[in-house]
């Protein structure tokens, strides 16, 4: 037990590690971004709170059911027929990539590859 000062030094620096990543992120002064909703749309597809939380399996589940398995037949939703298309449907009211999908992916930090095949709309 002679090595006490360095078993009690490795175990702080250890902890002070794991630690690190939970006070990096937990900045109180990063609100939330305000984000410019559509005037031309009276609803969307799926309730605003669940369209915050759910839009990409959303997505992917569209892309799975049209591209994989050929069924492109729109999305009935309270009598509204809604296209299986970011482009043709979500894009018609988000007109802004940069005001309204990029906003919240940076604040998130997410890099989504939408844009990898779909055209990003003209600013």
């Amino acid at each position: 037990m002679y090595d006490r000062v360095k078993i009690s030094t490795g175990l702080l620096v250890v902890v002070l590690l794991v630690l690190i990543p939970f006070f990096y992120n937990n900045d109180a002064s990063k609100a939330a971004p305000e984000l410019t909703m559509p005037t031309n749309a009276k609803a969307c597809v799926l309730p605003r709170a669940e369209m915050r939380a759910k839009h990409m399996q959303l997505l992917n589940t569209w892309r799975d059911e049209v591209v994989r398995k050929g069924d492109s037949r729109p999305v009935l939703v309270d009598g509204k027929e809604y296209p299986k298309s970011l482009q043709l449907n979500c894009m018609e009211c988000h007109t802004s990539k940069v005001n309204f999908c990029d906003k919240c992916h940076n604040y998130s930090s997410v890099r989504p590859y939408c844009w990898d095949c779909h055209l990003a709309p003209v600013e």
